[in-house]
């Protein structure tokens, strides 16, 4: 058999072998990732490309070893579930990095981080004074949360007593010019009440529609297709 085909073969098999294995392993590692959980994904893709490539290697212990790094990957981060002694030994543990607007050098040297990459961080939570920080912990997953001190944190509604509606998840019911009949059902709505509000703007074609949008409010927002209309209209009150 030509090597090209060989190849070929060797790569679809490799190719779904991989998306079978990660399945089970690559939610976990997407939501919470840590640099052990980025190594193995690499290593497993490794394995693959060496099952893809590498003729010369026997195809079935390849396979294996793919196997095994993904059921060890998943066996580890059940165990980690269970047992939070042994999750602060493999993912670590949250690190405070400042506290009450001081940074804790001593923190920032074990994690090997510089000043510059904190405010970097810090950066991209909109903060830019360290001395508005109450705490800033880095978390296992290399990523920064931070709690700003109570009279720096923004105003909110409950703060000032004032009383706000329920604001759900919006409803796509038409996107790139295709009704989607289920969201209009899961809404107890028709066709003919959507033609109806379309109607209020001259709307006469679902496909001139890009993005249509229903709210909780009871607003339905419009995005033609010629990239410069919108339209919000309100459906409350009209069946």
């Amino acid at each position: 058999m030509p090597i090209v085909v060989v190849v070929i073969i060797r790569s679809v098999i490799g190719f779904f072998l991989l998306l079978f294995l990660v399945k089970p392993v690559g939610k976990q590692q997407v939501t919470q990732l840590t640099y052990f959980d980025y190594t193995v994904g690499i290593t497993i893709g490794s394995i693959a490309s060496t099952l893809s490539v590498q003729v010369n290697e026997n195809s079935w212990s390849t396979m294996a070893g793919m196997a095994v790094w993904a059921i060890l990957a998943v066996g580890l981060a059940l165990l980690c579930i269970k047992s939070p002694m042994f999750r602060k030994i493999i993912e670590g543990i949250p690190e405070p990095l400042i506290q009450n607007g001081k940074v804790q050098i001593e923190a920032l040297r074990k994690n090997r981080l510089s000043m510059e990459e904190l405010m970097s961080m810090l950066r991209i939570k909109n903060v830019f004074r360290v001395e508005d920080v109450e705490f800033a912990v880095f978390e296992p997953n290399g990523k920064l949360s931070v709690l700003l001190k109570s009279q720096k944190q923004p105003v909110t509604p409950g703060d000032m007593k004032i009383p706000t509606q329920y604001s759900g998840l919006p409803t796509n019911i038409i996107v790139d010019g295709i009704l989607d009949v289920k969201a209009l059902r899961s809404n107890n709505l028709t066709k003919a009440w959507l033609d109806f509000h379309l109607q209020k703007k001259g709307i006469n074609k679902i496909e001139d529609i890009f993005l249509a949008q229903l709210d909780t409010q009871g607003y339905l927002f419009i995005d033609m297709k010629d990239d410069k209309t919108t339209y919000t209209i309100s459906t409350t009150g009209a069946s």
